[in-house]
């Protein structure tokens, strides 16, 4: 019981933290909202018996990816005039398609909650494990990890490049 209170209270932050980083005008307190979702996540992962992949959440995500947004955001010197304002039309229409989604997605989620799809499974003994993770990773996906580093770095080098003035 109080496993399931906490999984929703966690999952209705991590919703809530997602829409304010998006509606925030400013770009620092937008990414600090995504601090706490980023948080958030990692502790529904701890909680679904993956530390694993909760400490890389915190690690990677909250600790180095949240650092690199802000400090292309802080060399990107951005001014009140160049932040464009969420008007409240589209607040009400970002609001409208939560509430259009979540009513889509409701009955689905009843109907599957009725069905064995989300009975309780017991997990392997090594579930999680950070050997099972790298085996996996780097034999069948070294590829795409690589290709999301290059990535990454293109999009990392494009916001330098845009932010300079003269080059």
């Amino acid at each position: 019981m109080v496993e399931s209170l906490l999984f929703i209270i966690l999952g209705a932050v991590l919703i809530i933290t997602a829409l304010l980083g998006i509606t925030r005008t400013n770009p620092i307190s937008s990414s600090l909202c995504l601090v706490f979702a980023f948080l958030s996540l990692a502790s529904l992962y701890a909680m679904l018996s993956s530390a694993f992949v909760a400490a890389i959440q915190v690690l990677v995500y909250a600790g180095g990816i949240l650092v690199l947004i802000i400090f292309v955001i802080m060399i990107m010197h951005l001014n009140e005039k160049d932040l464009v304002h969420l008007k409240p039309k589209y607040m009400l229409m970002l609001v409208t398609a939560v509430i259009v989604v979540a009513g889509t997605l409701a009955p689905c989620l009843y109907v599957l909650s009725r069905s064995s799809f989300f009975a309780a499974q017991t997990l392997p003994e090594n579930f999680g494990s950070a050997e099972l993770i790298g085996s996996v990773l780097f034999e069948h996906y070294l590829f795409p990890f690589e290709m999301l580093s290059l990535i990454l770095l293109t999009a990392i080098v494009g916001v330098m490049v845009i932010s300079k003035k003269k080059l």
